[in-house]
Parts: structure tokens; C-alpha cells; sequence
């Protein structure tokens, strides 16, 4: 089957080559105390592979396209060096991979300007962001102003939930979800893609009604067992939830050194019936993207 890949972070060479280093530099404390971080055995939460390297294991894991997504940067130029970067990535490999762009909402102008800008360059939509997580409150006007326009351009927008319920990690940031389901019904022109299951949000009925809202998985095993999957399709139901790893984040640190990919996409199509694994590892996210 073709699996489709929602959810995947790949870096420039520059930052996988010293991360914590690069982040001291460039003003990004945060992003470095989640992913340059090491666990208390001493080995990393997730490796930084150039793009060669993701394509094979992609290839291991039976993935045949990867949505590239950003990070919730706290500047503004770290936002447009990896989207300039998942440029060179998509044009090399127009086949096997597809990109959100990110941004910072800090200057208005210069945002708007840059979704306009992956939108003209093929990007297919936008995350993800993290209005919790940077140094811009939740209710400033400059989010609003960015998922409408989002939703003008037929743009999704990913965004980092976290359940308050689930294991913590160092660096986690509280994301309320209440948010969310606000967000969406002042936009409803505009598809919004809940990570990690909606931070819990995807497990409970309420979001059937919110027709734009829409939920990943991505790094599941470590926050849930497998019978998330169920829960979910009891829940707000598997029609738009989508399929994502949060690769090269490893998924099973203590059963495996690599990220886990492979046994990631095993656990969900063990736990899902025939129909359900066609939709939520591929169908629907082809209609959300409109991918071919």
C-alpha cells in the first residue's frame, strides 16, 4: 500500500551537524531542550538524518511520501531557513515528499509574506506551530490573522497539542484544549490538523461536530499503548485522522535504537481493520492534501 506520512521533521545539514550548538547561536533554547536532548540513559530522544538517509528509511518502513513539517520557532529566520531548505528537499524529490511551511507571528507582514510565498512554491500547508510554545501570547490578533488566511489559501494547519493526561517530558508546554475547538469555530473556512491525537482531544466525541478539525498520530507509543487507535474510532471517529510518526523522534527508546518507523506503522494496522488502515494511512490524508 502506499502509506502516506503525515508528520515527519527533517533539519538542514547545518543544524544536525552541531544541534545544541546551533540553537545556543541562533536563539533557539526551546527547540534544543525537545529535540537535541538527551534521556536519562544517556541516548538521544531523536537523530538528525540528512534527506538521503530519510528516503531509505522510509523506503524500510514501506513509506511512500512524507509530509516535511516545520518547527514552532521563536525566530523568525529559523523559520525561513527550514522552509527554504524543504524547498531544495520537495524539488529534488517531488515523488516521495511534500512540505508544510512554518513562520513566527511576530511580524505580521513578514508571516503573511511567507505563507504567500510556500503557497506560490508548492507547499501544502502550514505547521507546525505552536502558539503555546513561542514568545507570542495565544490570543493575539497575528494567530487569528494567520489561520484566516490559511483558510483563504485552501492552506491546513498543523498544530503541536499535548495531552495533559499523558507521560510529561522535559520542556512539555501546556496546551489547553479549549484552544483548539475555539480556533476552529471562529475559522471554519480553515483545516485545522490536531497533532498527537489532539493532545486526547481525537478520544472523546465532542470534536464530531468541528467538520475542520481533523487529528495525527504522531508519537503515539510514547505517550499511549496501542489501544489508542480504538479509542479514537470510538471517539471523534478515524474519517480525519491521519497517519503520522514524528520521525526521527524515536518512538520505542527501550526496545530500539533506530525510530521505530517500521513497528510504529505495524501497531497501527494491527490494530485497525482493513477499511480503517486505507484510510487513515493513506485516503485521507490524499483528501486533505489533495495529493494524487
Amino acid at each position: 500500500m502506499d502509506r502516506i506520512d503525515a508528520h515527519v521533521h527533517l533539519y538542514p545539514p547545518e543544524i544536525g551537524a552541531n544541534p545544541a550548538g546551533w540553537a545556543a547561536a541562533a536563539g533557539e533554547e526551546h527547540w534544543s531542550a525537545l529535540c537535541a536532548r538527551r534521556r536519562k540513559d544517556g541516548t538521544p530522544v531523536q537523530t538528525f538524518p540528512p534527506v538521503d538517509e530519510l528516503l531509505r528509511e522510509m523506503d524500510a518502513a514501506g513509506i511512500r511520501r512524507a509530509v516535511l513539517l516545520g518547527w514552532y520557532w521563536n525566530r523568525a529566520e529559523s523559520a525561513t531557513m527550514q522552509n527554504r531548505f524543504f524547498l531544495e528537499c520537495i524539488d529534488r524529490h517531488p515523488d516521495r515528499l511534500s512540505a508544510f511551511a512554518t513562520l513566527h507571528p511576530g511580524d505580521a507582514r513578514r508571516a503573511a509574506e511567507e505563507i504567500c510565498w510556500a503557497k506560490d512554491h508548492g507547499f501544502t500547508g502550514l505547521g507546525e506551530l505552536s502558539p503555546h510554545s513561542i514568545s507570542l501570547p495565544v490570543d493575539a490578533p497575528a494567530w487569528d490573522e494567520i489561520f484566516a488566511l490559511a483558510g483563504a489559501l485552501r492552506m491546513p494547519v498543523n498544530l503541536h497539542a499535548a495531552d495533559p493526561l499523558a507521560r510529561s517530558y522535559r520542556g512539555a508546554i501546556a496546551t489547553p484544549r479549549t484552544y483548539f475547538v475555539e480556533a476552529a469555530r471562529r475559522h471554519p473556512q480553515t483545516t485545522f490538523v490536531l497533532a498527537h491525537w489532539g493532545g486526547g482531544l481525537a478520544f472523546e466525541e465532542s470534536p464530531r461536530g468541528l467538520a475542520n478539525v481533523w487529528f495525527d498520530t504522531a508519537a503515539s507509543p510514547l505517550m499511549y499503548g496501542p489501544e489508542v487507535w480504538r479509542r479514537a474510532a470510538e471517539g471523534a471517529g478515524l474519517e480525519r485522522v491521519i497517519f503520522g510518526s514524528d520521525f526521527p523522534l524515536r518512538l520505542y527508546p527501550r526496545a530500539e535504537a533506530g525510530s521505530g518507523w517500521g513497528n510504529f506503522v505495524r501497531e497501527g494496522e494491527s490494530a485497525l481493520k482493513s477499511a480503517e488502515v486505507s484510510a487513515v494511512f493513506r485516503e485521507n490524508v490524499r483528501r486533505l492534501l489533495r495529493l494524487h
